[in-house]
């Protein structure tokens, strides 16, 4: 008889199954990629119902992969992107699912800017309102759809809803619920005095049960063993919010260590000891009990590339990421190449952002192109990475993950134009192995995250920088910032032309 935990990702579009042994191995994998829906502009949402059914799927097709007896399944976790609203009626029904790239709390931002309203919650949260953001898009709801809004009964994040399907529990955790700015910090709790200062009184009595990310949720349901082929009974923990999730299954657990993750969203983090009050900062993040991550992110990394290859590229998915490496490492970083901005769904704090090419000119191929995409991409990291520097959050070297760490060549970029060691995590699906680390912990397999990250992790490759690539990309990042200082009025003008 052999221990396994059984680790789930759930993303914005694709939910992953992953079974891993103790040693960090994977013995078979399941993903299935969900739809997203465009109702209005700015506005995106996906089917609860699909991700439930989807979820059911991959999670049969990973055990019957495996070979494996479920009952040697030890324990389940759970990572899940953080932000956006998953909300139950009064009956306990799905009732809508709004994702971490949708834009529509742009100007309700806006409006809270000019009431001052982030000098109120940062104290509190130590996170300013923004578009995508959980308590944003519930006020968003409260005044634009006030039908919809009087039908919430629970409000939780996209990994509590699968916990929710998987157990019947509805409970959140302090990692996904302080990276959505609804938890106090330093006191990691719910607070009337913060739901106040969103103009969200009457919401606190909406948020589920509070628990620590190791802490068990509940329990696989005889329904839901029918349905997946897990043993019933099997222990299912709160889980954690992906970007967390991922910092610990690249093995990045202790004080000052940096996390990279070149997903959908630009994610950029470092381990602290204490909870840093920097307004600069983006996101705070509780780690532990006793640490956090400094946050600098937005839906500006990877997300850039696969919708590259979705609208151009009329080959399989895969392949084309591997093309469009290849075409990539074909041509130099220079001076007179294209600048891209990787504003697709907007820029942090400024939802009116545009994705934009600059420069073009004719002799510039596909490969100039991709190339500046994947610089542009780099670039925006840097930008988060040079705000955690400031308030004193730096590091020497970093590790990446997410889609991005899978290519070829992008790690290179990113150690060459940061001027660190860049190290690839030797599994590639760390969000799901932080969340089955979790699981691990909270059911005593692991003293902690520390001693599971290093029992379950590994580095797989190590990229130098190149002093001699430094300079280029110095300038051009310089022109990436100036040309996104002069396109900031015009894009705002845009947003106006679109509104009418």
């Amino acid at each position: 008889m052999a221990d396994y935990i059984l680790g789930l990702d759930a993303g914005n579009t694709v939910i992953k199954a992953i079974i891993f042994d103790l040693a960090g191995n994977e013995l078979a994998v399941a993903a299935e990629d969900g739809q997203s829906t465009m109702p209005q502009p700015g506005h995106v949402e996906r089917d609860l119902d699909e991700l439930w059914v989807n979820t059911q799927q991959v999670i049969r097709r990973c055990v019957e992969a495996a070979g494996i007896d479920a009952a040697d399944i030890r324990a389940i976790g759970c990572a899940g992107h953080g932000n956006g609203l998953y909300a139950l009626d009064r009956a306990g029904a799905p009732l809508i699912g709004i994702q971490s790239i949708d834009t529509r709390g742009s100007q309700t931002v806006r409006e809270w800017q000019a009431e001052g309203v982030g000098e109120k919650t940062f104290p509190l949260c130590r996170q300013k309102p923004w578009a995508a953001q959980t308590p944003t898009l519930l006020a968003w709801l409260k005044q634009h759809r006030p039908d919809l809004f009087a039908e919430i009964g629970t409000v939780f994040l996209c990994k509590d809803y699968v916990v929710w399907r998987l157990t019947g529990t509805r409970v959140s955790e302090t990692s996904d619920m302080a990276g959505c700015g609804l938890l106090q910090v330093p006191e990691r709790t719910y607070s009337a005095d913060l739901m106040a200062a969103y103009g969200l009184d009457d919401c606190l009595p909406l948020l589920p049960a509070l628990l620590e990310p190791t802490d068990i949720a509940g329990h696989i349901s005889a329904d839901v063993a029918a349905a997946t082929g897990l043993r019933a009974g099997t222990l299912v923990v709160a889980g954690l919010f992906d970007v967390v999730a991922s910092a610990i299954g690249s093995g990045v657990t202790q004080t000052g260590a940096a996390s990279i993750i070149a997903g959908t969203w630009s994610i950029n983090q470092v381990v602290t000891d204490e909870a840093p009050d920097d307004p600069s900062i983006f996101m705070l993040c509780t780690f532990d009990r006793q640490r956090w991550l400094a946050i600098e992110s937005s839906a500006t990394s990877a997300v850039n590339l696969e919708w590259m290859v979705r609208e151009f590229f009329g080959e399989d998915h895969g392949a084309a990421f591997e093309r469009c490496s290849a075409l990539v490492a074909s041509v130099d970083p220079r001076d007179e190449m294209p600048i891209y901005h990787p504003f697709l769904f907007g820029a942090q704090q400024d939802g009116q952002a545009r994705a934009g090419y600059y420069g073009i000119l004719g002799w510039h191929t596909k490969a100039h192109m991709l190339r500046a995409l994947f610089e542009g991409v780099a670039f925006e990291h840097r930008r988060h990475i040079e705000t955690l520097a400031s308030a004193g959050a730096g590091f020497t070297e970093a590790v990446l993950s997410g889609g991005g760490s899978r290519s070829s060549v992008w790690p290179q970029i990113f150690a060459d134009l940061l001027g660190v060691p860049v190290t690839v995590a030797r599994g590639r699906e760390t969000g799901a192995l932080g969340a089955a680390i979790a699981a691990g912990t909270g059911i005593g397999l692991f003293a902690d995250f520390t001693e599971g990250a290093a029992r379950m992790t590994a580095v797989a490759k190590r990229f130098e920088p190149s002093p001699a690539l430094k300079p280029v990309y110095d300038r051009r990042y310089a022109t990436f910032l100036e040309l996104g200082r002069a396109m900031k009025p015009i894009w705002a003008n845009m947003a106006k032309d679109n509104a009418a």
